[in-house]
């Protein structure tokens, strides 16, 4: 069998949805879940124009360390997980996360697991812009 996790990765560049899918393709797994997070229109009651994402030099093994311990923690057949960093517009597609098992219970709770915990200690941080030229930087995301 390959190795559970497939697919770990910060990007520049825009995220492609299929290379995530791609990844964790797998013919024992009877459940895929992915997970996208986009960048949206507004935060806290403030219109958002645009968001930068700033990534530690530790990102990226941080991004492994949490992908291995989901791939640990659950009964999963394969894990990938691709975060955005740099200048977003509205839209763009910040995370991509996918999650294979053989039953979809085990694909939806590892993908939970995996994007909470990715938010919680990948240290990737964003740079908010608002209509009103106010700005705000949010802890790790």
């Amino acid at each position: 069998m390959q190795p559970v996790v497939r697919l770990t990765a910060l990007r520049d560049q825009p995220l492609d949805v299929a290379e995530v899918i791609d990844a964790v393709s797998d013919d024992a797994a009877g459940g895929v879940n992915v997970f996208i997070g986009k960048v949206r229109d507004h935060d806290h009651g403030k219109s958002v124009t645009r968001l930068e994402y700033e990534a530690h030099p530790t990102a990226q093994a941080e991004l492994e360390r949490v992908a291995a311990g989901v791939a640990e923690k659950y009964d999963v057949r394969a894990i990938a997980a691709v975060h955005r960093v740099g200048n977003l517009e509205l839209g763009d597609l910040a995370v991509v996360i996918a999650v294979a098992a053989a039953h979809r219970g085990e694909a939806y709770e590892a993908s939970r697991a995996l994007i909470d915990e990715l938010k919680a200690t990948v240290p990737i941080w964003k740079h908010q812009h608002f209509t009103d030229g106010s700005d705000e930087w949010v802890g790790a995301c």
